[in-house]
């Protein structure tokens, strides 16, 4: 049985934090409030890469929303899906805030989120935008 268990991938901490931190900004979003809001109703405390995310996110709002519109040729905030927003968000705090992940990580793990939680372009989209963004919010980064 041990040599079962040991094949089992275990989650990564990261992922689920940008997943936790997807759903907590969808929540706020079809509830009205704010995501600070959303984090504080939780009944178990969130993770510290969930909050880091989470409210850098609010925190940058107007920046990474300009950014995003900037680079989503044909595309409105207002048209996007929240889900593709959001993911976009998310990742474009990464970039913008989070030097220590790579940009083939921000990348691979949006278009995954985008591609598991919303349409089938979504994947496309996502990674169509955040390419064109990571290349002005890290020119230099080898790994992009």
């Amino acid at each position: 049985m041990a040599s079962i268990n040991a094949k089992i991938a275990r989650p990564d901490e990261r992922s689920d934090a940008r997943e936790r931190a997807l759903y907590l900004l969808y929540e706020a979003h079809s509830k009205g409030i704010s995501p600070s809001d959303a984090l504080s109703l939780q009944v178990l405390e969130p993770d510290e890469l969930t909050v880091v995310l989470v409210t850098g996110v609010e925190t940058h709002a107007a920046e990474l929303d300009a950014a995003i519109a900037a680079k989503a040729k044909g595309w409105t905030l207002e048209r996007m899906p929240v889900l593709d927003l959001n993911v976009l968000r998310l990742a474009a705090f990464e970039l913008s805030e989070r030097s220590d992940v790579p940009v083939a990580v921000v990348l691979d793990e949006a278009v995954k989120l985008a591609k598991r939680f919303s349409t089938d372009d979504s994947g496309k989209f996502v990674n169509g935008v955040l390419a064109a963004l990571s290349k002005e919010l890290r020119p230099d980064d080898p790994l992009r």
